[in-house]
């Protein structure tokens, strides 16, 4: 199995009073998801599977990377969830290629939890908005690191 891991987009705090599960995409954001969903595609990492956080900036960033085909599946316990959670979730599937969209610090932990041997890109410790990390399950967990990237390379 090859499973993908990326945090959400940039999103927006223009409005501070509204909740945190309700925030959008901002501008940047919104610019940013379309080229990680082709960066996949370009790259053959398209999925088979997808499960999303429901927050509206995780569902935001899903659809703005354009990934036909596959309807996701949006679960309330990927919401800031911790890196066991998002592990425990993937860890019995059985896709040909499973991308879980994300908050931090859970998501960015279960990347650096999933790779055995992590990139050397300076910002994976990090998991900027619109990381994402691609890994090969073929052996169980930890898998073998195939890639990784974040917006601002693409």
């Amino acid at each position: 199995m090859k499973l993908i891991l990326m945090r959400h987009a940039k999103s927006d705090w223009s409005t501070p009073s509204q909740g945190d599960h309700d925030r959008a995409l901002n501008a940047h954001g919104q610019a940013d998801a379309p080229k990680v969903g082709k960066w996949l595609r370009d790259r053959g990492h398209v999925p088979t599977a997808i499960l999303c956080s429901s927050a509206k900036r995780t569902r935001e960033t899903l659809a703005r990377m354009r990934l036909r085909g596959v309807e996701p599946t949006y679960l309330p316990a990927l919401y800031n969830a911790p890196s066991e959670t998002i592990l425990a979730l993937v860890q019995d599937r059985t896709d040909d290629c499973l991308l879980v969209v994300g908050h931090n610090p859970g998501i960015g932990d279960a990347a650096g939890q999933a790779v055995a041997d992590p990139p050397a890109h300076a910002d994976f410790a990090r998991y900027p908005t619109g990381a994402c990390t691609i890994i090969d399950l073929s052996d169980g967990l930890p898998g073998r690191l195939i890639d990784f990237a974040v917006p601002g390379d693409l």
